[in-house]
């Protein structure tokens, strides 16, 4: 079994040329069902040895193995390089050449960051708690980057015809910032609304001076060939968002 570019999403943003950056889908890798195929998550009842081979398969495209996380929905960002294994956090960061950052995700919103000279990178995992409590602001304020000279790339996540959420969410988001408002639509007044995870996350970039945002495009609920999703599936696998510079 390899992979190809197929299995393979690049993104397309305006990084400098030596940041290198893999989105996988859920093809090409050796899970059964209902993990199938490619999944990375040695958390959600796969068998871990063919999680082990799915992730060596990865070896041809990285230069080295990414340092996974134990992501727990907060807002902790880690260095790369100074991390133990398996550390427990949503984000994590590099400096150094040849680092590969990584986070998993199956609906959430995994974000990519590079620095304008293309010496610092950083992988985050922002599910809607994470999102709301700060770890997009967490993360940028561990680069020590200033904001205008900082690019941002949306992988895959759950859609805004999709995300259906509650009022906690609703009231959260709104009371950190008004104009998150714009991002809900109400559910025919069930108190329910939906929710566009990309926009909210476009929203905090902003507000802290990140102004080149790429991606977004992709919906995980409604593309059930290419993407895991966790509301959609239940029990399914966990696809990888990679990061580093050469």
């Amino acid at each position: 079994m390899t992979l190809n570019e197929s299995n393979f999403i690049i993104p397309n943003w305006p990084a400098p040329a030596n940041i290198k950056a893999l989105q996988t889908t859920r093809t090409g890798g050796l899970s059964q069902i209902p993990y199938h195929s490619l999944n990375f998550g040695d958390h959600v009842g796969d068998d871990a040895l063919t999680v082990a081979s799915n992730r060596q398969l990865l070896n041809p495209f990285v230069p080295a193995e990414p340092l996974w996380l134990k992501q727990i929905h907060s807002t902790i960002a880690v260095d790369a390089t100074l991390a133990s294994c398996l550390p427990e956090a949503d984000a994590v960061y590099s400096k150094q050449k040849n680092v590969v950052c990584a986070v998993m995700t199956a609906d959430c919103l995994p974000i990519l960051l590079c620095d304008k000279t293309g010496t610092t990178v950083a992988a985050i995992h922002a599910g809607w708690r994470g999102l709301l409590n700060g770890v997009i602001e967490s993360t940028i304020k561990s680069l020590e980057i200033a904001p205008q000279n900082i690019l941002a790339w949306f992988g895959p996540a759950i859609g805004p015809t999709a995300f259906e959420v509650g009022r906690d969410v609703y009231d959260g988001f709104n009371h950190h910032d008004a104009r998150s408002i714009q991002a809900f639509t109400l559910q025919n007044q069930s108190q329910k609304w939906l929710a566009n995870i990309y926009q909210l996350a476009r929203l905090r970039l902003e507000s802290i001076g990140v102004r080149s945002i790429s991606g977004g495009d992709d919906c995980t609920y409604s593309d059930k060939e290419r993407f895991f999703s966790f509301r959609r599936d239940g029990d399914t696998g966990r696809m990888a968002t990679l990061i580093w510079f050469e």
